[in-house]
């Protein structure tokens, strides 16, 4: 086993929020999903740390800065610190979509602003020395279908907006490529939207079970790379497509989740249809996890790019059965480590 100090290995807290709720299971509270991070440990390794979702019932978007120490310190209890954090720029959340009217792009800003302050204070207080904060444009594919050219400017005009204020607060803005996100849906669209803002502090979050559905075409068959009727026993035709879209995203890529996939959509409670996340061992998963990663953390040289310092695990929408049992977390965390051995450094 190797000993590669990097990337450092975050556990996402969100799974215990997304796609939970009065329309699906209860949320799994922030204490809970700390102690079962906490109790994962594979040959003496653990994981390094937690990234953060910035919403009720885990984090208060308008926390104190009292009870922001009082996270620091929890989270520091643990021995954990703070990556990435995820702004909640959506309507039902205070939010609004980021090609909507006057008043919503507003909203949405408010929440960009409020994001920032929480993960600058996070560094302020000594407990997170790397990450992002994670946007994406609040909206759905058919919305923004209605007027492509117009709407796609509409979310560069707010997203470099947001640019200004993460700037502010000394931050970059990671975009998540999801296909649930209009504007985001497509690889092809992606690049072009991170081309027309054209910020420094702005990026792409890439996620290894969202960016497999690129391939595919799901909400934009017209950039579809692997054939209607593609065979996924053939690993080459897979690996070559692997290998365009990360060609195309991986220059802008500031954040990564490795995540699996079994070549499917899901969604749950609310949370619209996504690359559907699995678990670590599923024996449908279509990546290779350990060395697909090696798309993005390495360039078409094969040379380590070190775009980041650390890398987290998603899993959204299991159901709580799955997630309360230690072993999930356990299996999670080896194939993390498996990724570091692989393309880690010191």
């Amino acid at each position: 086993m190797t000993d590669n100090a990097y990337p450092k290995l975050h556990n996402a807290m969100w799974p215990g929020l997304v796609g939970k709720g009065p329309d699906s299971e209860p949320p799994i509270d922030l204490d809970t999903m700390l102690d079962l991070t906490a109790a994962a440990e594979v040959d003496g390794q653990k994981f390094d740390g937690v990234d953060m979702f910035l919403f009720d019932p885990h984090v208060d978007i308008d926390i104190s800065d009292d009870d922001l120490k009082m996270l620091a310190d929890k989270i520091a209890a643990k021995g954990f610190v703070v990556g990435s954090v995820v702004a909640p720029i959506w309507g039902p959340t205070g939010g609004g979509s980021a090609m909507g009217d006057e008043e919503q792009q507003t909203s949405y800003l408010n929440q960009v602003r409020k994001g920032c302050r929480i993960a600058s204070k996070l560094r302020e207080l000594g407990v997170r020395p790397y990450g992002v904060v994670r946007i994406d444009s609040a909206c759905s594919v058919t919305e923004w279908a209605e007027d492509p050219a117009g709407n796609q400017r509409k979310i560069a005009d707010t997203f470099r907006a947001a640019c200004d204020i993460a700037a502010d607060h000394d931050e970059k803005l990671a975009a998540e490529g999801e296909i649930c996100w209009g504007g985001m849906h497509d690889w092809k669209d992606m690049v072009d939207l991170l081309e027309m803002v054209d910020r420094p502090n702005m990026g792409f979050q890439a996620d290894m079970a969202h960016t497999l559905l690129y391939l595919l075409g799901y909400n934009a068959p017209e950039h579809r790379i692997l054939a209607d009727d593609f065979d996924w026993n053939d690993s080459d035709a897979l690996q070559q497509g692997l290998a365009t879209v990360t060609a195309a995203l991986r220059p802008w890529t500031i954040d990564m989740h490795i995540a699996q996939n079994d070549g499917t959509v899901h969604g749950s409670g609310s949370h619209d249809k996504t690359g559907r996340h699995c678990l670590a061992k599923d024996e449908n998963g279509k990546l290779d996890i350990a060395k697909d990663a090696g798309f993005w953390l390495r360039d078409e040289s094969g040379e380590l790019t070190k775009a980041f310092k650390h890398v987290c695990w998603d899993g959204c929408m299991f159901p709580n059965e799955v997630m309360m049992k230690q072993q999930t977390w356990n299996d999670i965390l080896e194939a993390m480590i498996s990724v570091r051995q692989t393309h880690g450094w010191q």
